[in-house]
């Protein structure tokens, strides 16, 4: 396996990456873009929350994310009867030592594959809101730090499907990223068909990267540099969200840390050490749709919450390498 110095650089990270994603996409057949944002918000040090139908291979991605790395991997499979202290854990009294012990939950892992997480009843969903934002436990008075990396990739069925509950809007404000599968094309269909016809991919799916390494990726990609223009470009686009008339939540500052962070890991996956404008936008509707909360005119009008970011893109001045505010269309 490959040695890094105490900084990884920008060929360690795309070379790693490259082989992260190369792991996914031999089970994931056709969906690129989603697995290069799944690679995207772990290395911005984020979660991921994967909505769509059932069938698409929602936890099929999280899964073969999870085993393309050797790290510490844990499964919660969420149903109506899961108890918060089922994820967190929870302290049982010692008879032979005389004193309380704690019993780590499900959640103690590097990566923590939350399955269908909008069937858990609220309370038990609340039970992930400080372990994703500050990566620690606290049970009985007692903090316990998570291990390092920790990414939460929950999947989720649309709220219109049977037997769920939408998550609360501080918990969907918590995961960085938001991503559809969608069904595949005729082509990956027919070879998915051929390949997973017999056996599972994920049987043969072997690590590709060390929990050491994507540490230091991590660190490489908190180095990208972000230029004064280009966060003003961010702030300007969480801020029209705000004012929209068709929204009546906005995105948080949250928000805007995680468009930041997210854009300097899609920079440095694409070998710069600098963040483009284009980084932003090709990220805005993946990061900020999913926080977003439409009138209930909008929602008569069908104005989805990724229409409205669209909108906003198409009319959020992009910023010029010198610095002004240049008016002009989206590039798409």
């Amino acid at each position: 396996m490959t040695t890094y110095d105490d900084r990884a650089s920008l060929t360690d990270l795309t070379s790693a990456a490259e082989r992260v994603r190369g792991s996914v996409e031999s089970v994931i057949e056709g969906k690129p873009d989603v697995v290069r944002l799944s690679l995207t918000v772990l290395l911005a040090e984020g979660h991921l929350l994967i909505e769509d139908v059932p069938g698409v291979g929602k936890t099929m991605l999280a899964k073969a994310l999870a085993r393309s790395m050797d790290c510490s991997v844990r499964r919660i499979q969420f149903t109506p009867d899961l108890l918060p202290s089922d994820i967190t854990g929870v302290s049982i009294f010692d008879q032979q030592q005389r004193e309380f012990e704690f019993k780590p939950g499900a959640i103690f892992a590097q990566i923590v594959i939350g399955d269908e997480i909008n069937r858990a009843s609220p309370k038990t969903q609340s039970a992930l809101l400080e372990s994703l934002e500050e990566h620690q436990v606290t049970v009985d008075g007692q903090t316990y730090e998570l291990p390092s990396p920790f990414m939460v990739v929950a999947t989720q069925n649309p709220v219109e499907m049977e037997g769920t509950y939408p998550l609360p809007e501080a918990q969907r404000d918590r995961f960085m990223a938001r991503v559809s599968i969608g069904y595949p094309s005729a082509e990956a269909e027919l070879q998915m068909l051929d390949v997973h016809g017999g056996v599972s991919p994920l049987d043969d799916l072997q690590p590709v990267a060390h929990a050491h390494e994507i540490v230091k990726l991590v660190d490489a990609v908190r180095s990208v540099h972000v230029a004064e223009p280009v966060r003003r470009y961010v702030v300007d686009l969480v801020a029209a969200t705000r004012t929209h008339p068709d929204l009546r939540l906005g995105a948080s500052p949250r928000a805007t840390l995680h468009l930041m962070r997210a854009a300097k890991a899609a920079a440095a996956l694409g070998g710069r050490d600098f963040v483009l404008p284009d980084d932003v936008q090709g990220l805005a509707v993946a990061v900020l749709a999913h926080r977003l909360l439409p009138t209930p005119q909008a929602q008569l009008n069908r104005r989805t919450a990724e229409q409205i970011v669209a909108e906003i893109l198409q009319r959020t001045p992009l910023p010029d390498p010198y610095g002004h505010q240049a008016p002009g269309a989206r590039r798409l």
